[in-house]
C-alpha cells in the first residue's frame, strides 16, 4: 500500500468512495460525470497548503481516501492541530488494516508537523466507525455540533 495526495484523476474514484456507505449514499453524485461542485472543491483544497486529499493505493488502483486539514489556533499556547474528514475504504478493501495504516498515517503527518491535537468526527449512526476510531485511541471528549446549511 501506498499513500500519495490526490490529483484532479483521481475525483470519480473518490467520490465513489464517498458514496459508497449508507449515509455517504443519500448525498454523494458518484458517475462517469460527476457534478462541476467536486472539482470546484477539489482546486480549492489542492491551492491551500493546509490542506491535503489523500489516496491509498493497492495494486496501483485507490482503494482509500482521506481529507487531512491543517488548523491553526489559539489554545494550547498557539498550537496547530490537524483535522481528518472523510475517511473511506473501498468495500472489496475493508478488514485487512486498510482504514488504520491510512489513519496512523496522518497522525504521523500530523506529529510530524508539529500538531498537538489529532481531531475527527464521524456521526453517530455509524456505530463501527466509533469503535474503530476508539480503538485507535481517540475519545469522545468533546460534543460535535454542526448547522446544516440548505
Amino acid at each position: 500500500m501506498t499513500f500519495r495526495e490526490a490529483t484532479v484523476d483521481d475525483l470519480p474514484q473518490i467520490v465513489r468512495l464517498l458514496a459508497d456507505d449508507p449515509l455517504g449514499a443519500t448525498r454523494e453524485t458518484p458517475g462517469d460525470e460527476i457534478p462541476d461542485a467536486y472539482f470546484a472543491a477539489f482546486a480549492a483544497i489542492e491551492k491551500d497548503p493546509n490542506n491535503a486529499v489523500i489516496v491509498a493505493e493497492v495494486a496501483g488502483e485507490v482503494a482509500g481516501t482521506l481529507q487531512l486539514t491543517f488548523i491553526p489556533g489559539l489554545t494550547y499556547t498557539g498550537a496547530e492541530r490537524a483535522q481528518i474528514e472523510g475517511v473511506r475504504v473501498a468495500s472489496s478493501q475493508r478488514g485487512r488494516g486498510l482504514g488504520q495504516e491510512m489513519v496512523t498515517w496522518a497522525i504521523d503527518r500530523a506529529r510530524a508537523r508539529g500538531c498537538r491535537v489529532v481531531q475527527l468526527t464521524t456521526d453517530r449512526q455509524r456505530p463501527d466507525a466509533i469503535r474503530f476510531y476508539q480503538q485507535l485511541g481517540f475519545r469522545p471528549s468533546h460534543m460535535g455540533m454542526k448547522f446544516h446549511l440548505a
